[in-house]
């Protein structure tokens, strides 16, 4: 345990979680999710279910891997020996290998409009959803993307905990805000950007309908990447005088705090432009706003500079998510397989390009290729998102909140007992109670399919 990584700072701790909660699910999932579900009504049931659901089952994963200071498989071995809650631990790194193959796709996406944006490609009277259409179904120019994301990934995992990990976050995490805020600036400048702001912060509640709800309770859930062992790793390179939970709800808010930025990014801009819907679905980024930059700007050095900054932005927080999944596997194969780091990172690196390639081919040359009815795409996603992420999730607060000994969770949780106990009590309940039954309705919800 003496030779494994660890954080250096606790700014390094909460900047590098952070930076594995903020991924595209903040960006690009969460405009989509608040643009078909109504808006302000949307971000408010969000955050609630964000304190009461993704809250405490990131306090679970910081708990687990503090106490066994091990990867997520370990972590299980140590703290329940000999019985079957290992599987737990064995999904999620089964989960980060499916998760960083089809991410990588959509972050390869995110890097070849970067670099189309800082070639100024991206103006004119384009039909956009044809150039993405056309792009996406390349033969070569999408799996060349895969690979050199993949290796931008791999070589800040390879560095190490501190020299890769936490080094990187420290100026990854400060950048993409920096980022945020000058897009915001930018937005709200436009016209039309009233109603935009009118339809992020003027909830209508009559909008909240049960599918609304869900989409709150999932989009909560996999915002914060819980379920799978990534704060479970992390958590195991923490020193023991981090405080636990206080972290964990920095990390929830600046997570909030990006995807509700995202959304005053987004929606200003969109209602800038007349005829453009805002519940434009997934190509809201690669079709509906390209095609925003342009009307709002005509082809200006504003709307280059815009178009740029949004990509990459896009493509650092697809980067620092993509860091935490692939180190749920590199620790795992690195101590148990006995791997120098190095190799243990080469190994993940080659298997999640082999399952990048397949995700990516779903989308063009093997597009009549099914696997129950699915390309490997929506395949891998779909494992992921309906099965391992929420069964993940409830395995890991019934695991804290049932199985573990109380005295060792009530030391984790207030920190050897110089926390606020009254809060440790409140939170232990979430997590016994109301964290299970959340994330079983994910689950139910996922698996009727409704």
């Amino acid at each position: 345990m003496s030779e494994r990584g660890r954080f250096g700072s606790k700014i390094g701790v909460v900047l590098a979680s952070a930076g594995s909660a903020v991924g595209l699910g903040n960006i690009w999932r969460f405009p989509t999710e608040v643009g078909r579900n109504g808006g302000a009504a949307f971000i408010l049931v969000y955050v609630c279910f964000v304190l009461f659901l993704a809250l405490p089952v990131m306090v679970s994963e910081f708990v687990i891997g503090r106490a066994s200071k091990a990867n997520t498989v370990d972590a299980y071995r140590v703290l329940a020996p000999g019985k079957p809650w290992v599987t737990a631990g064995y999904m999620g790194v089964f989960a980060g290998f499916l998760v960083l193959s089809f991410y990588s796709v959509v972050a390869g996406w995110t890097l070849h409009y970067a670099v189309q944006s800082g070639m100024n490609n991206l103006t004119g009277g384009q039909d956009f959803a044809a150039l993405f259409s056309a792009f996406v179904s390349h033969p070569f120019w999408p799996l060349a993307y895969v690979v050199l994301f993949l290796l931008l990934t791999h070589w800040v995992v390879a560095r190490g905990v501190q020299e890769g990990i936490e080094r990187y976050s420290k100026w990854m995490m400060p950048l993409l805000f920096i980022i945020i805020f000058v897009l915001v600036g930018c937005s709200l400048s436009m016209q039309g950007a009233r109603e935009g702001l009118m339809f992020l912060l003027k909830p209508d509640f009559s909008k909240v309908t049960g599918r609304v709800v869900l989409s709150a309770i999932g989009q909560a859930f996999f915002s914060l990447s819980v379920g799978i062992g990534c704060m479970v790793t992390y958590a195991s390179y923490f020193g023991r005088q981090m405080r636990l939970v206080p972290s964990a709800l920095h990390v929830c808010v600046i997570d909030t705090l990006v995807a509700v930025l995202s959304g005053f990014i987004i929606f200003p801009a969109v209602f800038s432009v007349p005829g453009l819907s805002v519940d434009a679905g997934p190509g809201l980024v690669f079709i509906t706003l390209p095609n925003v930059f342009n009307a709002a700007f005509g082809g200006s050095w504003l709307g280059y500079l815009f178009s740029l900054l949004f990509y990459l932005l896009l493509l650092l927080a697809a980067l620092t998510s993509s860091i935490s999944m692939h180190e749920i596997c590199t620790a795992f194969i690195h101590e148990k397989y006995g791997l120098s780091r190095q190799r243990a990172a080469a190994v993940v690196t080659l298997i999640c390009l082999l399952g990048g390639v397949a995700c990516s081919l779903s989308f063009g040359a093997w597009r009549e290729v099914k696997v129950f009815g699915m390309g490997f795409f929506d395949l891998f996603d779909y494992l992921t998102a309906k099965f391992i992420m929420p069964l993940g999730g409830i395995a890991i607060t019934l695991f804290v909140g049932w199985v573990m000994e109380r005295k060792m969770v009530a030391a984790e949780l207030t920190n050897a007992g110089t926390c606020h106990r009254h809060a440790a009590r409140v939170l232990l309940f979430l997590i016994r109670w109301v964290a299970p039954l959340g994330v079983a309705v994910i689950f139910l919800n996922g698996f009727l399919g409704k």
